[in-house]
């Protein structure tokens, strides 16, 4: 299953492992324990620290295998075949429990350790989630630290039966002994925030101690982290606060127009700019959503957690999220039929029918990924005529599972109490309403601004987005802004970087002037005095 240059990589990680590993391996005789056998043999044969045992009669889901260090409670398991975006996991997992150091902070490893219960997780993914990845690594090394903590990783289009019964919409999805206990990306610091019901206060009060920063980057993503090294530069206190670092750039599947980077993926993307703010001395404080802006000579930023931040200027770069389209079932059938992500989502949906809401180029592109998956799409947009790129309207319209409703307007989301079974449309031309038997609804019609904490604070747009000039500033003295969450057109990831580094040399120049001004006051004082 792996080519010569994958094997060749995979025998290099496998070298630093220093511990012996076992991996039991539970099969049956259908053709997915087959191609599991075969990659774990593969596996084995390029380090003699790895060894194999096969298990037929055994109780565990099939196909599925531990990696375990003999004689320790020490281990992890998946279920299915940990390809795709998963086979980084099953990396990590090999070299963490054949006892190469785990990167996580000291303090973060102690907390794990220190945590009283017994916690059995199951997550259930899709190897074409790029959200997956983080939640399944952070479980995986927090077993690995704590044995009370166990951990199976599920494919979901593995085991369709368990989805079917538990009504698994979206991944991960993950259960805390048999109870939901997430959906969504996360941590090992979000799931540790959740485990242990005092991480918060104390992480308030420990942020409430910061000294006074120079430049404060409210916001994790591509803004953000340029603002970040553009003032970490110049030598000042810099310090993000991010809800999530990476932004929604965490949701992007496929980055193929940043400038001297061809392709990649936007959980690595947002991996590499953290990797490269962190290069400087920038103070990361992650996990934290801003609550209040409160304007003065020092500015102040308050988090939900409680926590008060100060600063002699901000920069503001919060991003944008999926727009919703406000009709009676969206939220309730949220993570159960409605979805917003088609990579992560879309193999949940196999052989089912589904609607995407939405012409632009996120619309059409999401039909397209799907038509590949799903047994119908239909494509509902509200204007007369799409508005996506010509060559995706092509590529669309050659798909022969694929219908396209055009002056359509969404007026409710239907379900039967437990997931998604139906929409109701308005035809806009004959004001007739319109009825669609369906298992999923996608919703892809652009972004709303990340600015409901701001509002009465400093000038907002009608559409919600920050006001700026052509230096980044704000309404506000010292307050800068930048990316998806202000004014600026095209949202795109290049322009956010731009308008970032933008951002926050305005500020740095700010607070260059503030001085020289405080200066001066200071000299005129003294003169007045003397006088």
């Amino acid at each position: 299953m792996l080519d010569a240059n994958l094997k060749t990589q995979l025998k290099t990680y496998l070298e630093k492992v220093t511990q012996p590993i076992e991996i039991v391996a539970s099969l049956d005789g259908g053709e997915k324990s087959r191609e599991l056998k075969s990659l774990l043999e593969e596996i084995t044969s390029l380090s003699n620290r790895i060894a194999l045992v096969e298990r037929t009669d055994d109780t565990e889901r099939k196909p599925s295998f531990s990696i375990s260090r003999p004689g320790t409670d020490v281990g992890v398991r998946f279920a299915g075949i940990p390809m795709g975006h998963e086979f980084t996991s099953l990396v990590l997992a090999l070299l963490q429990v054949g006892g190469h150091p785990i990167k996580l902070d000291d303090a973060v490893i102690e907390q794990i350790r220190n945590l009283d219960g017994d916690y059995q997780f199951e997550t259930y993914i899709s190897l074409s989630c790029q959200n997956c990845p983080e939640v399944v690594q952070a479980l995986n090394v927090m077993s690995i630290i704590n044995p009370r903590i166990r951990q199976v990783t599920i494919d979901g289009a593995l085991f369709q039966d368990e989805v079917e019964k538990r009504q698994i919409m979206a991944v991960p999805t993950i259960y805390m002994n048999g109870e939901v206990f997430g959906q969504g990306r996360s941590g090992v610091e979000e799931i540790l925030a959740k485990l242990d019901s005092n991480a918060g206060s104390r992480k308030a009060a420990e942020l409430s101690k910061k000294e006074v920063f120079d430049v404060l980057i409210v916001g994790g993503g591509p803004a953000g982290a340029a603002a970040a090294i553009y003032a970490a530069r110049k030598g000042i206190r810099t310090g993000v606060l991010a809800e999530r670092f990476g932004g929604q750039v965490l949701d992007t599947l496929a980055i193929e127009n940043f400038v001297s980077v061809q392709e990649t993926e936007g959980p690595k993307f947002a991996t590499a700019l953290e990797q490269h703010v962190k290069t400087y001395e920038v103070d990361i404080m992650n996990l934290q959503r801003a609550d209040a802006l409160v304007p003065g000579k020092l500015l102040e930023v308050k988090t939900a957690s409680g926590a008060t931040l100060k600063a002699k200027s901000i920069v503001l770069a919060t991003g944008a999220r999926w727009r919703e389209i406000n009709v009676p079932g969206e939220k309730e059938y949220r993570n159960h039929g409605v979805a917003y992500c088609p990579h992560c989502d879309g193999p949940l949906f196999k052989g089912k029918r589904v609607a995407v809401i939405g012409g632009g180029n996120s619309g059409v592109e999401a039909a397209i990924d799907l038509a590949g998956v799903v047994s119908h799409v239909t494509l509902i947009e509200f204007g007369a005529e799409l508005r996506a790129d010509a060559v995706l309207q092509r590529k669309l319209h050659s798909l022969s599972n694929v219908v396209v409703i055009t002056s359509a307007q969404t007026t409710e989301i239907h379900g039967d109490g437990a997931k998604v079974n139906g929409l109701t449309y308005k035809d806009l031309k004959s004001g007739e309403a319109k009825k669609v038997e369906l298992e999923g609804v996608f919703v892809q019609i652009g972004l709303v601004p990340n600015t409901e904490w701001l509002k009465g604070t400093l000038a907002l747009s009608r559409h919600g987005e920050i006001e700026v000039d052509a230096k980044g500033q704000t309404s506000i003295p010292g307050v800068f802004a930048a990316g998806d969450v202000t004014t600026v057109p095209f949202k795109q990831i290049v322009i956010a970087v731009g308008e970032g580094a933008k951002a926050s040399l305005s500020a740095f120049d700010y607070l260059i002037r503030s001085s020289v001004d405080d200066d001066e006051t200071v000299a005129a004082e003294q003169v007045a005095v003397a006088a």
